[in-house]
């Protein structure tokens, strides 16, 4: 059997909620062989970014360059990139080793207030990075900031998605963590460009939620490199994420890390 691989490019988060560190903790707990690219280093815990400190494009590049043209990796995804330069170098390699199956998660803040993203980046990554993507995946936040939406409601999000999906990306998917409370429940909207469906998961009172959004992507991405479909891999990620909201680790003093293996332990696949 063909052992899956995908590799994650994104920042490092020292807290290991986050970032790299969250995406080869998904990837391991889902049976992927992971592999990384670092963008920048920050300094965070679950109080907030203390520091950011990027590498060079050339950097980043070479470390891409490294993993593809050895490794292969069956699916990837982008996390925080931090400038048009990593960005456009990220899709450079992208587009040089082929890699289809690319899931781009726009992180811009994070849960701290900290901005991860330069807005001269915003506008380079619906020219370079979008029109590559077989998934998108912001919240809502990361959605209004592409798309120039003020998104309060249902339908302004589906607006939302079809513009996303305007700029390239084959499939998009508009998490709803940080939609206004009305009820019990939270809708990731995905879009396929013909039709949207709902991921429905029930709303958590909790602080812990920090990498949440990285992990739903890496989710995403290490179902896509065993072969999943974009529909059943968000299904999976909805239900990851869920798991993993119901479960709190409850470490930190600030916004908790995602507990990654929440998933695996319901599924009596690890035991702790």
């Amino acid at each position: 059997m063909k052992l899956a691989k995908a590799l994650t490019i994104a920042g490092s988060d020292s807290g290991g909620g986050a970032g790299i560190q969250a995406d080869l903790k998904t990837f391991q707990e889902l049976g992927v062989y992971g592999m990384s690219a670092i963008t920048a280093i920050t300094a965070q815990n679950t109080l907030g970014v203390q520091g950011v400190y990027p590498l060079t494009p050339a950097a980043v590049a070479q470390q891409i360059e490294s993993v593809a043209s050895d490794l292969a990796p069956d699916a990837a995804k982008t996390g925080m990139l931090f400038s048009s330069e990593i960005m456009k170098e990220t899709a450079v390699q992208i587009k040089r080793y082929h890699i289809q199956k690319l899931v781009v998660d726009p992180v811009m803040i994070a849960k701290g207030g900290a901005v991860l993203l330069e807005e001269e980046a915003i506008r380079t990554l619906k020219e370079y990075l979008l029109p590559l993507a077989l998934v998108v995946t912001p919240n809502i936040p990361e959605a209004e900031k592409i798309t120039g939406l003020s998104i309060s409601s249902f339908n302004e999000r589906k607006e939302a998605a079809k513009i996303l999906h305007e700029h390239g990306a084959s499939y998009v998917v508009i998490k709803g963590g940080h939609a206004d409370v009305q009820d019990d429940i939270v809708v990731d909207l995905l879009y396929d460009g013909y039709m949207f469906t709902e991921l429905v998961g029930k709303r958590v009172d909790t602080a812990h939620t920090h990498g949440t959004g990285c992990t739903f992507a890496a989710v995403m991405t290490a179902e896509l490199a065993k072969g999943a479909p974009v529909t059943e891999a968000a299904q999976t990620a909805r239900h990851y994420i869920q798991a993993a909201l119901e479960h709190p680790l409850g470490l930190g003093q600030g916004h908790g890390p995602t507990n990654h293996w929440a998933y695996g332990r319901r599924q009596g696949k690890v035991r702790i």
